[in-house]
């Protein structure tokens, strides 16, 4: 006695909602320095905030001390990220807005995407410009593995003025470690806007699409 069997073709189902299917969506080199960066930058300012006040005690200042090291690195790694995702995003064109959103909003967007470029570019560079301008001349050790030299024409300036550039250059680097928390805070309000307010999925555009294999029986 034979009895037929019906074989299910082995099918690959996308874990994204439906309502979600469709969307444009960023492409896969975008998705991944963009997360990259964003955990980078949540460390930098995480251990930036920690790290100044740290290095002032002497319970913690050994550990302060490392954190610069290891912040110096990671700065630098984002500051090379940043640039590359800044000439990726340069010669391939983004997704689209939502349909939904009003001009003053796309505008909005628009101003806070440029304004972490600069975030992204400025902080590491007034970072490493301090670094060079300062008269204690510590080197920057990426991660443990080769040291990154400083910039040259501020670390041969004259002892005498060194003091003051670097003055400069911290308080510039504080501002713009300001402005990228208020940014990334902004970010943040907005993305869970757009995804439970408005309800447009923007979300989805930077996230990676997951897939599934729906076997047999299933």
């Amino acid at each position: 006695m034979m009895t037929d069997t019906a074989t299910v073709p082995d099918q690959t189902e996308p874990l994204t909602p439906a309502p979600c299917q469709g969307i444009p969506r960023y492409n896969l080199v975008a998705i991944i320095l963009h997360w990259l960066i964003a955990v980078a930058i949540i460390l930098q300012l995480a251990s930036g905030l920690w790290m100044v006040d740290a290095i002032k005690g002497s319970a913690y200042q050994a550990l302060a001390y490392d954190t610069y090291q290891w912040h110096k690195s990671l700065g630098l790694t984002v500051l090379v990220l940043s640039l590359f995702r800044l000439l990726w995003r340069l010669a391939h064109k983004p997704p689209a807005l939502p349909d939904g959103m009003k001009p003053l909003e796309r505008r909005a967007a628009h101003i806070t995407h440029w304004l972490f470029y600069g975030f992204m570019i400025g902080a590491p560079l007034t970072g490493w410009a301090m670094v060079s301008a300062s008269p204690w001349d510590l080197p920057t050790i990426w991660f443990g593995v080769f040291e990154v030299p400083h910039i040259p024409w501020l670390y041969n300036i004259d002892e005498a003025s060194k003091e003051g550039v670097e003055a400069g250059f911290k308080l510039s680097h504080e501002i713009m470690g300001k402005l990228g928390l208020a940014l990334l805070l902004l970010h943040v309000g907005a993305a869970l806007k757009h995804q439970f307010v408005a309800k447009d999925h923007l979300m989805w555009r930077m996230l990676p699409r997951f897939q599934r294999t729906k076997t047999n029986g299933e």
